[in-house]
């Protein structure tokens, strides 16, 4: 099993863990003050250390930061009778893998020690990656299935010219990283980008904001501002959700794409610009013009070149690349070594909705690397955060097994690849033979004819 160390000035705690340690067939050294913990520690080289904050000697604290800068891989495991918050807090701010409160109970102390035990075993499993300073590209879009592969395409012949732009898709597809990626691979890719969320500026201001205003055009416009299509000059300006323009101002924004003029809010001369427009939106504007809240001529004239961005559950493939992609940027970000995922994330992660799409996955990301205890990404971890975060697992299960996850990336791969087994069997990594076992397995229904 494991050796373990207890530090506590309590006789009857150091015998009571001893005994019932020992019983789970763990090696238990015992020490009643921090100066003899830290002997036997160095000594013994322990694989687990439960720890007493209060002691004779020394701060608990003090000795959880020695084994911390020791380099030795222990976990750490604090425990006290005293349950205020900032000694809680420095505890896991100086390493702690756990804090169990006073009067100990059995099973939170072996659910501890076991946790930490498999923590353990996964950071021996991992080997240490090549350090890299590289930071990620920031205007890269992550992703080789097909739907991606045609969006770049597309994104390669539009950088080519000035036409306008309609970019669709849910909230957190990434229409802006779209947007950034064809105005900085065109050839103007030196002027500026600036960017105009419509949902977020009050309607009366909204004009201003594209438009720009002339001094006193209204109350409180004590001087003359430019608008975004101006600052733009010869560059690109981005109009995310364009869907919330009001329908007067979208008579005169339909005005500026045929004509490339405008003037200020209150002004009297007509301005020209040049600049791109890509607009993008959440919203399905053909139901919007059926409803009389988008004008009919503007959506014509928007929806001459169109991309579509799929929501990440139409393409789960992309997930290990996204999710390779992200803990490179998190880790850099947070200053973390956050590099591998225990087995069944991935799985786990391919079998969620995300109904949030690319950003909801990257948060989750980030999320699951601040409350990692070791370089590993563990699936218990995930699970709870995905359940705690949303509440479309299917039939109201609060978890997944990793069988069930298993069967449900099949299906949506299956799914995903018009059930052609061949195809399927190349993303998931597996054998034809392999994948028809599973599909029999699973009792996963195919629609006839399927290959």
């Amino acid at each position: 099993m494991s050796n373990i160390l207890v530090v506590d000035d309590e006789y009857s705690i150091l015998e009571s863990i001893e005994m019932f340690l020992g019983e789970k067939g763990h090696t238990v050294y015992k020490a009643s003050t921090g100066e003899e913990g830290l002997n036997l520690f160095f000594e013994y080289e322990p694989e687990i250390v439960i720890l007493d904050i209060r002691l004779p000697d020394r701060n608990g604290l003090d000795i959880l930061s020695i084994i911390q800068e020791s380099g030795r891989p222990a976990k750490v495991i604090m425990i006290t009778a005293f349950q205020d918050m900032d000694t809680t807090v420095e505890a896991m701010k100086r390493g702690a893998y756990d804090y169990i409160h006073k009067p100990l109970d059995a099973d939170d102390v072996e659910k501890a020690v076991n946790r930490a035990l498999s923590i353990l075993e996964l950071d021996r499993e991992t080997p240490v990656p090549a350090k890299s300073d590289k930071p990620p590209r920031s205007d890269i879009i992550v992703g080789r299935s097909e739907k991606m592969r045609e969006i770049f395409k597309m994104i390669g012949l539009l950088c080519q010219h000035r036409a306008t732009v309609l970019i669709q898709g849910e909230t957190g597809t990434g229409k802006e990283l779209v947007a950034r990626m064809i105005h900085h691979n065109s050839l103007f890719s030196e002027e500026p980008f600036f960017t105009l969320d419509c949902s977020s500026v009050v309607e009366t201001l909204l004009e201003s904001e594209l438009f720009g205003h002339e001094k006193g055009a209204f109350t409180g416009a004590i001087q003359s501002k430019p608008g975004k299509i101006e600052m733009a000059g010869n560059g690109t300006l981005f109009l995310d959700e364009v869907g919330e323009l009001p329908l007067n101002l979208q008579g005169k924004f339909l005005g500026f794409l045929q004509r490339h003029e405008y003037m200020r809010v209150g002004g009297q001369h007509v301005l020209q610009s040049r600049c791109r427009i890509i607009i993008a939106t959440n919203r399905d504007l053909a139901e919007h013009v059926r409803k009389g809240k988008f004008r009919e001529d503007l959506f014509f004239r928007l929806k001459v070149v169109n991309i579509y961005l799929p929501p990440l559950r139409e393409r789960l493939s992309d997930i290990p690349d996204l999710v390779n992609h992200f803990l490179h940027k998190i880790n850099l970000e947070l200053g973390t070594n956050v590099t591998r995922l225990q087995q069944g994330v991935i799985e786990r992660l391919m079998a969620h909705n995300w109904s949030g799409n690319v950003r909801e996955l990257e948060n989750v990301l980030v999320e699951s690397v601040v409350r990692a205890r070791s370089r590993v990404i563990i699936l218990e971890e995930i699970e709870d955060i995905l359940n705690s975060n949303s509440s479309d697992t299917p039939g109201g299960v609060s978890s997944y097994s990793l069988l069930g996850i298993e069967k449900e990336h099949i299906r949506k791969t299956l799914i995903m690849e018009g059930w052609n087994r061949s195809r399927a069997a190349r993303i998931l990594g597996i054998s034809l033979p392999t994948l028809r076992s599973k599909i029999k397995k699973y009792d996963i229904v195919m629609p006839e004819g399927s290959d």
